[in-house]
């Protein structure tokens, strides 16, 4: 499929100060859109102006939900270079959230393409600051006029690119985890493995109550029991138990993140013992009394490596590593931004160049 570039005539003063670019409110001069059509399929690829879209009132995504999206980013290197981290898994996985969803599949290769050719329109946008990237926003929804439940027979289909600095102002300060002991946020067989916009609705009314106790995140138990531990909202979660690093295992109900996959793979390629298992809380608790939890970490592509200082669980507060950044959380951190911004090899072959 060819895809057609229309110049924007209104082009957009780029920031001056990247210090001061926050995280997902400045957006580029365009965007990638692509329709679907049943019995067409795919179709008018294009590169377009960013601007409003039009959708009837009655669109099937805006009573239904059925929505899905992706999250990655372009890095400028030292030399000028922009380049992508792991593109290649981002669509992979939105094929499966595609597949929960009855959204049709798209052509992952294509779209690693499609999105290389935005970013090449728009690599002026990309930040020159250390630590500061270009967003880059994935999504595809159903337009189809109609208040009835069933998939959809239409579909939209666009990439948006945000610069933007780092998710969290605090940078690489621990972060104060509040363990939701009420609200579920997925179940197995449900939505949890997909990136689907309901998972981040669903995970709002807990974040409140984390926010309410000054708390910056919510750690999620799974919806059965309420006892083994699932994800952050935002993030997948590890836990470095006895030099053990230790990630709920992928059950159905916890995203399949791409950053929580890279790291596990740095581990292991360090020799470092990483395991995929179903943990409790009351694990995590005994191991925290007994002086053996010596780290608590998140992973996401917003923020990377995310170190947890503070752990609430009921009424019992448990203090990590002091609240600072521990040594592993510390190395893959170096590590996988060393590589995104092209600062070490990278002997993986996760990058892709613009």
């Amino acid at each position: 499929m060819e895809i057609r570039f229309e110049q924007t005539k209104n082009p957009k003063a780029k920031p001056t100060d990247e210090s001061k670019l926050g995280f997902g409110h400045i957006f580029t001069d365009h965007m990638f859109a692509m329709n679907y059509d049943a019995g067409q399929g795919w179709h008018d690829a294009r590169i377009v102006p960013y601007g409003e879209i039009s959708l009837s009132p009655a669109s099937m995504c805006l009573h239904y939900g059925q929505e899905i999206f992706e999250g990655l980013k372009a890095y400028r290197t030292a030399d000028g270079t922009v380049q992508l981290f792991r593109p290649d898994e981002n669509y992979k996985r939105m094929n499966v959230s595609a597949a929960r969803m009855v959204i049709p599949a798209i052509d992952e290769e294509f779209m690693v393409e499609a999105t290389k050719k935005l970013i090449e329109i728009e690599k002026d946008w990309v930040p020159h600051t250390d630590g500061a990237s270009l967003y880059i926003r994935p999504f595809i929804f159903a337009t189809d006029p109609y208040v009835g439940v069933k998939p959809a027979d239409h579909y939209l289909f666009l990439i948006i690119l945000s610069p933007s600095g780092p998710y969290y102002s605090t940078g690489l300060d621990p972060v104060k985890i509040y363990v939701e002991q009420k609200y579920v946020r997925a179940v197995r067989g449900g939505t949890g493995f997909a990136k689907t916009a309901a998972n981040y609705a669903i995970s709002l009314k807990g974040q409140d109550e984390a926010h309410e106790q000054d708390y910056e995140q919510v750690l999620w138990l799974d919806g059965v029991e309420q006892k083994y531990i699932e994800e952050v909202g935002s993030m997948n979660i590890f836990f470095v138990i006895d030099g053990e690093v230790i990630t709920p295992e992928l059950t159905g109900s916890v995203l399949p993140g791409i950053t929580r996959k890279s790291a596990l793979e740095v581990c292991k390629s360090k020799g470092i013992k990483a395991t995929e298992r179903r943990i409790t809380i009351q694990e995590v608790a005994d191991a925290y009394d007994a002086g053996k939890l010596d780290e608590v970490f998140g992973t996401g592509t917003a923020a990377v490596i995310s170190p947890v200082g503070h752990l609430k669980w009921g009424d019992k507060v448990m203090t990590i590593n002091d609240n600072k950044i521990g040594p592993i959380s510390q190395m893959l951190y170096d590590t996988m931004t060393g590589i995104q911004w092209g600062k070490i090899e990278d002997t993986f072959g996760w990058t892709v160049k613009i």
